[in-house]
C-alpha cells in the first residue's frame, strides 16, 4: 500500500512556474515508476508525465514536452513536477500516480495509486 500526498499547487499567471511535489508513504519507493496526470472541469482524466523507479527513463505527453520536467528523489521519497511557461490550458487537477511494475504509469488503468489532487490555476 502506498499513500500519496501532492503539493505545490496554486495560482499563477501566464508564462509562469510552478512546482508540484508528491510525497509517498513506504520504504519501497524505488520499486514504484511514478506518474503525474490531471483532469480539467468536464475533461478526462489525462497524462502528463511519467519517470521509471531509477528515474533513468521519463515519459511526456506531447502538450507539455520542452515545458514540463519529472524527477524524483528516492531517498526523500519524493516525485516532482517542473512546469514552466504555463497556459491557461494547463488549468486542471493535477494528480500523482503510482505503479508497481516495471511499467510507466501513461494510462489511468496503469495506475495503482491514486493521490487527491492539487489545483493548478493558469490565470491573469
Amino acid at each position: 500500500q502506498v499513500q500519496l500526498v501532492e503539493s505545490g499547487g496554486g495560482l499563477v499567471q501566464p508564462g509562469g512556474s510552478l512546482r508540484l511535489s508528491c510525497a509517498a508513504s513506504g520504504r519501497t519507493f524505488s520499486n514504484y515508476f511514478m506518474g503525474w496526470f490531471r483532469q480539467a472541469p468536464g475533461k478526462e482524466r489525462e497524462f502528463v508525465a511519467a519517470i521509471s523507479g531509477s528515474g533513468g527513463s521519463t515519459y511526456y505527453a506531447d502538450s507539455v514536452k520542452g515545458r514540463f520536467t519529472i524527477s524524483r528523489d528516492n531517498a526523500k521519497n519524493t516525485v516532482y513536477l517542473q512546469m514552466n511557461s504555463l497556459k491557461p490550458e494547463d488549468t486542471a487537477v493535477y494528480y500523482c500516480a503510482a505503479k508497481n511494475a516495471i511499467v510507466l504509469p501513461t494510462k489511468p488503468s496503469r495506475v495503482d495509486y491514486w493521490g487527491q489532487g492539487t489545483q493548478v490555476t493558469v490565470s491573469s
